[in-house]
């Protein structure tokens, strides 16, 4: 067949002009606009939203001076309060990533009658207002609820103590982590396991050496959720932990009583140490994070 004159040919990029420089592509249209616009819009909107409240913090606690400052965020009611917050969190954490695993399996590798509505229910705790999970957890876990009258014989106690906390952090963490994982593990390839179960690997071979590595960026990610979204959590708290000083008493609940009391010093004294607490864990697990991407994507 003839070939078509240069004129009746459709455009390619492998056309070169006359002074046999590249033919120039079209220039791509953005819809939002152009870059200068759009920083500006978004610097000025995390100004306004996060990065001007959360100056105030330190510049209001700049003004009570090192001492004064040591003195509030070392006493011993701060501190247990502290000890709580940050173990209860990491403990729900590590609870939800393992169930949330689970979960998110059974949702995507299973089909059984009721798993759409199972799957919608994983989303409540986003929907749920946290005082009325917190009434209702205190309600089911006291010694004369539904579940807490079957460890109460046992001895042991559930809500208004440290172990209530957990209960309550493990309800409103669990849906980051099944949430992250659950869209890997759809866009995962079957055929990758095939390959591993023809070579003779068994099922926790499979899982272990194929699975893992691909799950574990977002499990990592639903981990840091998890942990930070506990580690603010007030309202489901409040109610289940019994507020009592140097036992169940967390650090949102502690910095609320001493808005309450006008000590407003010592309330941004410990939200700044919540604050570079939350900043240096996030930075660091963002970094474990981004090395194991790396690590098993290579």
């Amino acid at each position: 067949m003839a070939e078509l004159p240069t004129k009746f040919r459709p455009e390619t990029p492998d056309d070169k002009l006359e002074d046999g420089q590249p033919a120039k592509s079209p220039k791509r249209r953005n819809v939002l606009p152009g870059f200068g616009l759009s920083m500006g819009y978004t610097v000025l909107y995390l100004s306004l939203i996060a990065l001007i409240p959360l100056a105030t913090i330190p510049l209001e606690t700049a003004g009570m001076g090192w001492n004064r400052f040591w003195t509030v965020i070392a006493s011993s009611r701060v501190l247990a309060a502290f000890e709580l917050s940050i173990g209860a969190s990491l403990i729900a954490a590590m609870v939800n990533v393992v169930f949330g695993l689970a979960v998110a399996w059974m949702l995507v590798r299973y089909r059984f009658p009721g798993v759409r509505l199972l799957d919608s229910l994983i989303d409540l705790p986003f929907a749920l207002p946290t005082s009325v999970a917190g009434i209702t957890l205190t309600a089911i876990y006291a010694q004369n609820g539904w579940i807490g009258s079957w460890f109460a014989p046992l001895g042991i106690r559930i809500a208004f103590t440290p172990l209530g906390v957990i209960v309550a952090l493990t309800f409103i963490g669990l849906p980051f982590v099944v949430r992250t994982i659950q869209p890997v593990l759809q866009d995962l390839e079957a055929e990758l396991e095939e390959a591993a179960t023809t070579l003779g690997a068994t099922h926790m071979q499979t899982f272990i050496r194929v699975t893992v590595p691909v799950l574990m960026p977002a499990t990592i990610t639903g981990f840091a959720l998890a942990f930070a979204r506990a580690l603010g959590e007030y309202g489901s708290v409040v109610f289940i932990s019994g507020n009592m000083p140097m036992h169940t008493e967390v650090v949102p609940l502690l910095i609320m009583t001493k808005l309450e009391q006008f000590d407003y010093p010592a309330a941004t004294a410990i939200a700044l140490v919540m604050l570079l607490f939350s900043f240096t864990l996030l930075f660091l697990i963002n970094l474990v994070q981004r090395w194991s991407t790396v690590r098993y994507a290579s």
